[in-house]
């Protein structure tokens, strides 16, 4: 993982959801380099173990507007 570190910025999930959301970050980063890979990774992670439909973003330049579930939202960075 070398230096990289995934930090929480915001969510309203529990709290073993967001450490899944870090691990699978962390997992992603590891095998892929491309940014659009590394957000499908993370969004069929989370489709098979917490139930579709999930969304990732994945970059350093974005803008965003969404809307989510109770209980399906995390911000973190990476």
């Amino acid at each position: 993982m070398g230096d990289k570190k995934a930090v929480i910025k915001n969510a309203d999930m529990s709290d073993e959801m967001q450490q899944d959301a870090v691990d699978c970050a962390m997992q992603a980063m590891e095998k892929y380099n491309i940014e659009k890979d590394i957000a499908a990774y993370v969004k069929k992670e989370f489709d098979k173990k917490y139930n579709p439909t999930w969304h990732c973003i994945v970059g350093r330049n974005f803008g965003s507007y969404v809307t989510h579930e109770t209980n399906g939202w995390c911000f973190e960075l990476v």
